[in-house]
């Protein structure tokens, strides 16, 4: 299975976060938020978006934006233009 988003909406592969503190403490599943951080897949339709982000970019998006999917065994999210806070440039 294939997604393409369409018009002005992403779809994202979020990235976990460190899961140990700068101190060195392990910081359990139950008390991690959701990752607000992730790789793009697919850029929709939008031409003025896919001029400005592209396939493998990271972006950072709003806490509670994007819907969930399921394909293949992993989660990804689907992510509208206004949902997504900055690209991240390593």
């Amino acid at each position: 299975m294939k997604i393409k988003p369409l018009d002005d909406r992403l779809l994202v592969e979020p990235v976990e976060e460190e899961s140990k503190t700068s101190s060195g403490l392990y910081i359990p599943d139950t008390a991690k938020e959701k990752p607000r951080m992730g790789k793009v897949v697919a850029v929709g339709t939008d031409e003025d978006l896919q001029s400005k982000i592209k396939e493998g970019d990271k972006v950072l998006f709003a806490k509670y934006g994007g819907d969930d999917v399921e394909m293949n065994g992993s989660t990804l999210k689907i992510i509208q233009r206004s949902d997504i806070l900055a690209v991240v440039e390593d």
